[in-house]
């Protein structure tokens, strides 16, 4: 189908209402629900009424009868065309308003009809931390918080209108080193609620008027992930990773304008508001038509791995005795690798987040530092866990790879060193993995491929069954 057939065919589904989404005026850029009625013209183009009242009346001004009465002006006229004076050719314009930019029509309510969230069909918290067991490996306490305060958040929507009692938002600030699970916790539980979910980095963000982010576009990311649908952008989650680095700058004197003025302007978002964000653009002007947008209903969640956090509370803890016979110890807290569950608001203040701010996150949720332990059943235990990967990727080539317990266990250990969590996995396995993936589709009779401790360390290789005539014989190669 080419382009002009298909932009004929959106036409004829948008004059039939059959399309969902609401007309926006080609001049001023403002949605039908604020312009009123649209006058449509080809390649769907739309203009409200009061443009083209302007327009009419900036053509009315032409003095059509003085250039008639010239009739030196007319033969030049003939001669060279009409001088500075230009038309649009309609047929120009191709496609109109482009549908990133088109915003869906809000849903009207019927009698009788159910709420988007039922309180009967919200699954408990205790399901939800099932769901998220299959996925999310360890981390109990903050699968429990986080389980609990969004099913309170979404039963707070589906009931703010039955009750004069009003409850405030639980928003959720998770703390914890890298690659702990904070963003993967946030995307599992997105997509098992079948919410829509925007990703933001706050180190992008600065205060209006300088070069970078504004705050409110974490809200315009959001209105995109919903298919620009107000009504499915004001239930959404948005998650703003690396929240701690807009902490109060320390010793400065220059205006902290990716820094606490970021959380100054966050005050509203987080509390609930509305408004105004561009559609299909991350800046507001002229040309990009505006939605209004209550947060009121958004769930925030912040999420930061606070790296200098652990010296303030050691600081704190240490305050208690310092001298006599109860003395704490200075080095008791130093190889303490979840200190940060013992965190409070005062320590979050003195890191350097401003207390309004942290005021608007009620549910603070450290996360566990990973284990060994934890690290070998992230490798096998999820669903989509990475070992199943690549076994799923030399199933196609009918080859069965096994790992066995001293190979997860020194990825583990690996992993650990590496300090980056559950992402130096992957990296340790592509590391390893790309000799055998490279040399595997030589051989159609490898049926069997066992990675050992050995070949991890370096030490050898890993074991390769080869069928021969049939029946199975174990060799080691020579990919170390």
């Amino acid at each position: 189908m080419s382009e002009n057939e298909e932009n004929k065919n959106m036409e004829n589904s948008d004059r039939d209402g059959g399309s969902g989404y609401e007309e926006i005026c080609f001049v001023c850029r403002r949605p039908e629900s604020k312009a009123g009625k649209m006058f449509r013209l080809p390649n769907r183009i739309n203009i409200c009424e009061d443009c083209m009242q302007r327009l009419m009346d900036q053509a009315a001004q032409f003095d059509y009868n003085g250039l008639l009465n010239n009739p030196e002006l007319l033969k030049e006229l003939n001669k060279h065309g009409m001088p500075n004076v230009g038309f649009v050719n309609m047929g120009d314009i191709a496609g109109g308003i482009p549908n990133s930019q088109r915003i869906k029509k809000r849903r009207e309510k019927k009698e009788g009809e159910e709420p988007v969230f039922d309180i009967r069909k919200l699954p408990a918290p205790h399901r939800i931390k099932a769901q998220l067991d299959d996925y999310v490996i360890g981390q109990e306490h903050a699968k429990k918080v986080v389980s609990v305060a969004v099913y309170n958040h979404y039963k707070r929507i589906a009931t703010q209108d039955q009750d004069d009692i009003e409850i405030d938002k639980s928003n959720i600030l998770l703390i914890g080193p890298t690659g702990s699970g904070k963003t993967y916790l946030v995307k599992t539980l997105a997509k098992l609620l079948d919410v829509p979910l925007a990703i933001a980095d706050a180190t992008s963000l600065t205060e209006a008027g300088y070069i970078g982010d504004d705050i409110e576009s974490v809200v315009s990311k959001l209105f995109a992930a919903a298919d620009n649908d107000i009504d499915r952008t004001e239930r959404g989650i948005i998650f703003i990773d690396e929240i701690d680095k807009i902490a109060r700058k320390k010793d400065t004197r220059a205006r902290d304008v990716n820094g606490e003025s970021v959380q100054q302007g966050m005050l509203k978002i987080l509390e609930g508001t509305e408004i105004e964000v561009p559609v299909g653009a991350n800046s507001k002007n002229m040309m990009v038509p505006l939605v209004k947008i209550n947060t009121r209903n958004i769930l925030f969640i912040c999420g930061g791995a606070f790296p200098d956090l652990d010296e303030v509370i050691k600081n704190r803890l240490k305050k208690q005795t310092s001298i006599g016979f109860s003395a704490d110890l200075k080095d008791k807290y130093d190889k303490d690798r979840n200190l940060q569950k013992q965190v409070t608001t005062e320590d979050l203040k003195k890191y350097g987040m401003i207390p309004e701010f942290l005021g608007r996150l009620p549910v603070i949720c450290p996360l566990e530092s990973l284990t060994k332990e934890m690290l070998v059943e992230i490798l096998k235990e999820p669903k989509n866990a990475i070992l199943k990967q690549y076994q799923k990727l030399l199933s196609l080539d009918e080859v069965e790879l096994l790992f066995d317990d001293g190979a997860l266990e020194a990825i583990a250990e690996k992993a650990i060193e590496r300090e980056t969590g559950a992402r130096a996995l992957r990296a340790i396995i592509e590391e390893f993995m790309l000799d055998i993936m490279y040399e595997i589709p030589k051989d159609d009779n490898i049926g069997r491929v066992t990675i050992t401790r050995d070949y991890i360390e370096g030490r050898g290789a890993p074991l390769i069954e080869v069928r021969t005539g049939g029946q199975p014989r174990i060799e080691q190669t020579g990919m170390a």
